[in-house]
């Protein structure tokens, strides 16, 4: 019952990022090309998510709602195999009824805030994912890393988060989240689907390299 609880909260957690963050974009029209208010308000939007849902879900589930960030939990020896797979499956399923929900709001053959390819350059797009998602995830085990942190880590994700999409959001629209990237792409199909792998290498090989880094700046023993 504990496992299905936090991966309940993973489900609510990443529908509600997708649907607020990706609907943001949507509403707004942010296509990364003009830094105006919309560029701003929805980075915002998706570091304003993970502030709600921290507090909100983060004593059920740890509020990853992320597959790199469990990957880095993973990594670092803070989860186990199981529940990483369980909060795969959770955060996958809560992204793609978020960006079902966008799509009730906006129209079906409207926008869903879907990820892509800067100017068409896969090792661009792969490099500027890999290094956001370093950076976030870096972000997520420091703060998360001792007790005395948890009034404050929240507010220190969703600033993080919010952080790396003023730089992202000109380049990819900013993923650093597979489960972000994927429910969008479904709808939105042509490019946004077929490049959509980009959105999984990035994020998942930035999420591994910070828990990499983080350990050996960290200290922390090598998990067994």
């Amino acid at each position: 019952m504990n496992g299905f609880k936090k991966y309940a909260a993973e489900f609510v957690g990443t529908c509600v990022l997708v649907t607020i963050g990706c609907g943001t974009a949507a509403a707004l029209g942010c296509d990364g090309a003009s830094i105006d208010a919309a560029y701003v308000l929805t980075a915002l939007a998706f570091g304003l998510s993970i502030v709600a849902m921290a507090y909100s879900i983060g004593n059920v589930s740890g509020c990853h709602v992320n597959p790199a960030v469990s990957l880095g939990m993973l990594l670092s020896g803070r989860m186990s195999g199981r529940d990483f797979g369980g909060y795969l499956v959770a955060q996958f399923l809560g992204g793609v009824l978020g960006a079902a929900l966008v799509g009730a709001f906006m129209g079906w053959n409207g926008k869903f805030g879907a990820n892509g390819l800067y100017d068409g350059d896969v090792a661009l797009s792969l490099l500027v994912e890999l290094v956001l998602t370093f950076v976030f995830v870096m972000a997520v085990l420091g703060a998360t890393d001792k007790a005395e942190n948890a009034s404050v880590a929240g507010l220190a994700i969703g600033l993080s988060l919010t952080l790396v999409h003023i730089l992202g959001i000109h380049f990819t629209g900013t993923s650093v989240n597979p489960a972000r990237s994927l429910g969008p792409a479904l709808f939105t199909g042509g490019a946004a689907l077929s490049s959509v792998w980009v959105f999984f290498v990035g994020p998942l090989a930035g999420g591994a390299l910070a828990a990499g880094v983080y350990r050996l700046v960290s200290g922390k023993p090598k998990p067994e």
